[in-house]
């Protein structure tokens, strides 16, 4: 006895399960750029430099785990904080170059400050014979502002006091931008040598005892 005939099964191709068709296909979020990256590079250009660098290392370690985009940002960000640090390194060692081709923090005689240098010293003491070099921009105990001609030469301890003060009064005005009867600030000379010689033998000196002057006097109006 004949079987009866099979029935035709139509042919189904055997489907991936649905899982293996995202295999390789970037999620919503590997394919946003990560945050922090971004807020790195943004706070880099600035100079905003620890900032910078903390988000661009949460960023990398993000990235890493999550598989996000982002490192272009995070390693861009990082190069900018270098290119901050070598500006910052460059600018300090200028500066500090600068600070020592001046002599600023040197100690010297007083009478070897030269006009326009800012010094510190004990402008109380009795006798003023050393000071040391300090930047006008910081606070100073004074400034040398000018030197002057006075032929002292056979001159009394009191004619020397007289002459040189005059002339170091009217250099003090023309300094300051202000008389010397009407200012706040104080005046001091040393002299230098008796004889009047063509760059000035008086060392006119200005300054407040027990106050920290900043900036230079020049024209100061004080």
């Amino acid at each position: 006895m004949s079987q009866p005939p099979t029935p035709m099964q139509p042919a189904r191709p055997s489907l991936p399960s649905a899982e293996s068709w995202l295999t390789g296909v970037p999620t919503p979020a590997q394919q946003r750029q990560d945050r922090y990256a971004v807020a790195a590079l943004v706070t880099s250009l600035p100079g905003l430099v620890p900032v910078a660098v903390v988000l661009a290392g949460i960023a990398l370690r993000r990235i890493k785990r999550t598989g996000g985009r982002g490192k272009r940002f995070a390693y861009g960000a990082l190069v900018v904080c270098l290119g901050w640090g070598i500006i910052t390194g460059v600018a300090v060692a200028f500066g500090l170059y600068g600070q020592l081709r001046d002599g600023i923090g040197r100690t010297v005689p007083i009478a070897q400050v030269e006009v326009g240098r800012c010094f510190d010293a004990d402008l109380e003491a009795d006798t003023l014979r050393m000071a040391r070099i300090a930047n006008c921009r910081t606070g100073h105990s004074g400034e040398a502002y000018a030197k002057v001609r006075a032929d002292l030469t056979g001159r009394s301890a009191e004619e020397t006091q007289t002459i040189a003060t005059k002339e170091c009064t009217t250099a003090f005005g023309t300094f300051i931008g202000k008389p010397y009867e009407q200012s706040d600030l104080d005046m001091y000379y040393v002299v230098l040598e008796d004889r009047a010689v063509a760059d000035g033998n008086v060392l006119c000196l200005v300054g407040m005892p027990g106050t920290r002057l900043s900036g230079s006097m020049r024209g100061a109006q004080r």
